[in-house]
C-alpha cells in the first residue's frame, strides 16, 4: 500500500536571513520548493548540505518554479550557534539563498519546524512539490544525482 504525500507543514522561523519578507509555503504553492536543514557546527552540513544548498540555489536562479530555502535549525550547542554566529557564517559560505532561523520551542531543545517535519538531526533535506506535499525526506548527506532526479521529474510534472 503507498501512503498519500504528507502536505508540508509551515516554517515557523524566528527570523529570516537573505530575503527582504518573511517567506510561508504558501506564498511559494505552484513553485517545486527544496527546505535545506542544517546547524552551522555540524560537519555533514558544512561539508555536505551548505555546498550542495548554494549550488542548487544558483541554479534555481535561471528557473521559475523551483525555490531552495535554507533552515538553520539548532538542537543543541544553542549558545554557540545565534542568529549573529549565522549572520557570518552566511556571508562566509556564500549562502545567499533566503534561510530561516528555526523558532525555538518554549519547553525543550528541539525547534518548532524541526519537530513539525520530525527531523531525526541534520543536515536534512525536503523536497516540496507545487502542491505543498513533501514527497522526499531525507536525514545525512543526499546524493546530487538522486536529488537532481527528483527534481528534474517534479520539474517536468
Amino acid at each position: 500500500m503507498h501512503e498519500a504525500p504528507i502536505l508540508a507543514p509551515p516554517i515557523e522561523a524566528e527570523r529570516w536571513f537573505n530575503t527582504d519578507r518573511p517567506l510561508a509555503l504558501d506564498m511559494l504553492r505552484g513553485k517545486v520548493v527544496v527546505l535545506q536543514a542544517f546547524q552551522m557546527l555540524c560537519p555533514g552540513c558544512v561539508t555536505h548540505a551548505v555546498p550542495q544548498a548554494r549550488r542548487l540555489h544558483e541554479i534555481a536562479k535561471n528557473l521559475d518554479d523551483l525555490v531552495v530555502l535554507g533552515l538553520h535549525t539548532v538542537f543543541e550547542h544553542h549558545a554557540a550557534m545565534t542568529p549573529v554566529s549565522l549572520e557570518a557564517f552566511l556571508h562566509e559560505y556564500g549562502l545567499k539563498m533566503p534561510v530561516a532561523v528555526d523558532r525555538p520551542a518554549p519547553d525543550g531543545p528541539i525547534p518548532l519546524t524541526m519537530t513539525a517535519y520530525g527531523f531525526k538531526g541534520t543536515p536534512s533535506t525536503v523536497v516540496i512539490d507545487r502542491e505543498r506535499r513533501i514527497v522526499r525526506l531525507t536525514f545525512g548527506t543526499e546524493d546530487d544525482l538522486v536529488l537532481g532526479l527528483v527534481l528534474g521529474s517534479l520539474l517536468n510534472r
